[in-house]
């Protein structure tokens, strides 16, 4: 991964203890209304893939017990991780593609109420993604994957007649240094890093066809999540995929969806009327949204907030920020692997770690989120805003939302190091919350589509009886249970 280069190691803390009496005067345990939810605090998880999907993209036990476990925290809302709109092979990610698929999350509904008693809402993110391809070693480049074209053959000094698999080998044999002389942009790109499709490419009929295919494909999948008995879904606006690249400002696009700000913003727009004709005014519709790009030539805090007044007078319910994210600065993968949208420099603005610069890695995403909920604000709407940005204690959360940063903060990795930190600050056991330390581990395993955990427990108690292990049998699945041992009421 990308690493700025200051090299100041920051340490995150559990912060101020509160006192019972702070904790009750607290805005984090206040109700707030989102849509149609009522949530019983501010304490959000944001969506986190962790691979615990089959190949077939259904829900498991596993994938059961993942998401109870955060349900036994009590946060006032968990949203479910990236979730797939086409029916079509994507590893092991859940989908939401066909009606196959709601007997499973109606399954991952009654958990969660379980396991929260009632009072965490759960929320579903629907994703779509275009096609991307693993780096490929140059032979099979060549021989296999190059369109020859007459102009190729020229530049490279080949007459055009040239028959096709003697014109390959001769390609193949001029070696690395010609090859980026002799190869157009694009072909040089998928020799590098794997061919990548992007919303710009509509000389593609499936990616032409996007802005009249996407609105159905996401209110089919919602209905879908409203039937399974959902509180809401989270439209995926966000980093390197498909509706976000919609909203960027490399979105070229010529036929009317790309260019303007007005063009960029149909098919977002258009995705948002569908999803809301399909669920109706009483299920909550909202979307993550990116604050900045943070790529040369990407989207601004200024674009963004213009973004967010917009689709929040189109009746999005809400608004979490997010920042990168990007494949466009991704690092060059090996051969046989594929590009990680979180790898660059807009990839740490997403996900910093402990290592940073002078901005440190907590509150990276603070003054855009602030922008975007006063941009809200000064138009007269009051669709709360879902702040995040290595946001891991109680202070930091309060300091938020005293601050009108956000209305609810999202806590993706210091949820994953502790899901029971909210009933541990709400009961008075603040000082055994588990701090996570931002080393990026569960990002490290990510990255490696690897069954997502944290170090800072999942080696604890692996002998227990009845613990889930990891596919290699090293680690747990999920974190250690935790029992209140005394309650603090004064």
């Amino acid at each position: 991964m990308w690493q700025p280069s200051e090299r100041i190691r920051y340490q995150s803390s559990l912060g101020p203890v509160p006192s019972a009496q702070a904790v009750a005067q607290s805005r984090l345990f206040d109700p707030v209304r989102v849509g149609a939810l009522e949530l019983t605090n501010r304490i959000w998880v944001p969506a986190m893939v962790p691979w615990r999907a089959n190949e077939a993209g259904e829900v498991t036990d596993d994938v059961i017990d993942w998401y109870a476990r955060f349900a036994q925290g009590q946060p006032g809302a968990i949203v479910m991780e990236a979730t797939g709109i086409r029916d079509v092979p994507s590893g092991p990610l859940l989908r939401l593609s066909h009606d196959r698929y709601i007997a499973g999350l109606q399954r991952v509904v009654e958990a969660v109420k379980r396991a929260s008693g009632g009072k965490t809402r759960l929320l579903i993110q629907l994703i779509d993604f275009l096609r991307i391809r693993r780096r490929p070693n140059p032979e099979t480049f060549f021989r296999r994957h190059l369109v020859l074209s007459a102009a190729l053959l020229q530049r490279a000094g080949l007459d055009p007649a040239t028959p096709p698999d003697e014109a390959r080998e001769a390609l193949l044999s001029l070696g690395p240094a010609r090859w980026q002389q002799v190869l157009d942009a694009a072909d040089y790109r998928d020799l590098q890093y794997g061919a990548r499709e992007s919303v710009n490419d509509v000389h593609l009929p499936h990616v032409a066809s996007l802005p009249h295919e996407l609105p159905e494909l996401f209110a089919q999948a919602a209905a879908r999540a409203k039937q399974a008995g959902l509180d809401g879904v989270e439209l995926h606006y966000a980093h390197a995929y498909t509706m976000a690249s919609f909203l960027s400002t490399t979105n070229t696009r010529s036929d009317g969806y790309g260019g303007s700000l007005e063009n960029r913003l149909k098919v977002p727009l258009a995705v948002l009327a569908r999803v809301r004709d399909r669920v109706g005014t009483g299920f909550t519709v909202g979307c993550r949204m990116l604050t900045e790009e943070c790529i040369d030539g990407g989207t601004s805090v200024d674009v963004s907030c213009q973004y967010a007044v917009a689709l929040a007078k189109a009746g999005m319910d809400f608004i979490s920020t997010s920042r990168g994210g990007k494949f466009d600065d991704a690092k060059q993968p090996g051969v046989g692997q594929a590009a990680y949208p979180y790898t660059g420099r807009s990839g740490y603005e997403c996900m910093p770690s402990r290592i940073s610069d002078a901005l440190g890695p907590f509150g990276r995403n603070r003054h855009a989120t602030q922008r975007v909920r006063h941009a809200l604000r000064a138009q007269g709407l009051e669709q709360p805003v879902v702040g995040v940005g290595g946001i891991h204690n109680f202070a930091q959360a309060e300091e938020m939302l005293n601050a009108q940063v956000c209305d609810v903060v999202g806590l993706a990795r210091q949820s994953l190091a502790d899901p029971d930190w909210p009933r541990k600050i709400r009961d008075g056991h603040a000082s055994s919350v588990r701090v996570c330390e931002y080393t990026n581990y569960c990002e490290g395993l990510d990255q490696k589509h690897k069954q997502v955990t944290c170090q800072l427990w999942d080696r604890q108690g692996m002998q227990a009886p009845g613990v889930k292990k990891t596919h290699d049998g090293k680690r747990r699945l999920v974190a250690p249970e935790w029992s209140p041992i005394a309650v603090i009421t004064g």
